[in-house]
């Protein structure tokens, strides 16, 4: 049976655990600093298995003991942004949270295939790197599935369509300097400059940057949990499944899109040893400036945690 392990018993972590007990996808275990937290909701969700039908076990603990030979590990340990706060003011908390937990995951998961969830996103997943020593196939990161999920959502709830006909791109950081890509956004195959004015297009785009602050400010005390662990357990799915399945993760670039030592979202395969292969589309030469600008901004925010 595949082991799983979600480290954060937060909203995300949580809700995370919850859709991969109904996938069926592993036994699985939650893991929090907060004694009870887990334990608490793990006995919730197995009690949840006879009403919604999945037959796994869901472990909750505090002892990081109990990872020990993971295949996937999930981290969403970290503090969520609050109104007014944007992901990089997360930076110093959660890079000594995420250095923590990747000692912990090198000493008792090191075969593991890592997705970090925590934000600031493309930096924590470049932390997860350098701090596990893993191959760099092995550790990637949940940002261009929930981006494009959200520019999705918003072209389905403008042109009044079915969501499943929609197929969205997002490219680059998950933050302020992603790059919405109308030009392989299509409904039904159809490109959606074909659908809609410039106007709207460029509407949405901004609308997808603001996406997480949007629920955020509406929230007033926490941050988006529902589609962010949908978007992860899709990730999980496909390593688990070996699907190969071709999605936007946050990837590290060596040379790929003229960048090196960066994390950023892009097109990738995920099958079962984690990111088989980058995929680089032809871009214009403003999304290339503006993909290269996001890079630009991780890599300031890496220097910071270097200094």
């Amino acid at each position: 049976m595949t082991k799983i392990t979600v480290i954060g018993a937060g909203n995300v972590g949580a809700t995370t655990v919850q859709r991969i007990a109904e996938l069926q996808l592993g036994d699985i275990v939650m893991t929090d600093v907060v004694d009870g937290l887990p334990q608490g909701k793990a006995l919730d969700l197995m009690q949840a298995a006879p009403v919604m039908g999945y037959d796994i076990d869901i472990l909750g603990t505090t002892d990081y003991a109990d990872i020990a030979d993971s295949d996937v590990v999930v981290i969403t340990a970290g503090i969520a942004r609050k109104p007014g706060m944007s992901r990089d003011d997360l930076l110093s908390i959660n890079s000594k949270i995420t250095t923590e937990v990747c000692g912990n995951i090198a000493e008792y998961a090191p075969h593991a295939i890592v997705i970090t969830v925590t934000n600031p996103l493309d930096i924590m997943t470049y932390v997860t790197l350098k701090t596990t020593g893993f191959e760099h196939n092995r550790v990637f990161g949940m940002s261009g599935v929930l981006d494009s999920s959200r520019f999705a959502t918003f072209i389905a709830m403008e042109l009044g369509c079915s969501i499943r006909d929609v197929d969205a791109m997002v490219l680059g950081g998950h933050g302020d300097s992603m790059v919405p890509v109308p030009e392989y956004t299509t409904i039904y195959g159809i490109p959606m400059s074909q659908l809609m004015p410039k106007e709207t297009v460029e509407r949405l785009v901004q609308r997808t940057i603001n996406g997480g602050a949007e629920i955020v400010e509406y929230l007033k005390t926490g941050s988006a949990f529902y589609a962010p662990s949908a978007s992860v357990a899709k990730m999980v799915e496909a390593v688990v499944k070996d699907s190969k399945r071709i999605l936007p993760c946050a990837a590290y670039l060596q040379g790929e899109y003229n960048e090196s030592d960066v994390y950023l979202g892009v097109p990738v395969k995920l099958g079962k040893n984690g990111i088989e292969n980058i995929i680089e589309l032809e871009l214009t030469d403003g999304q290339l400036r503006a993909l290269s600008n996001s890079a630009a901004g991780v890599r300031e925010e890496i220097a910071k945690l270097q200094q």
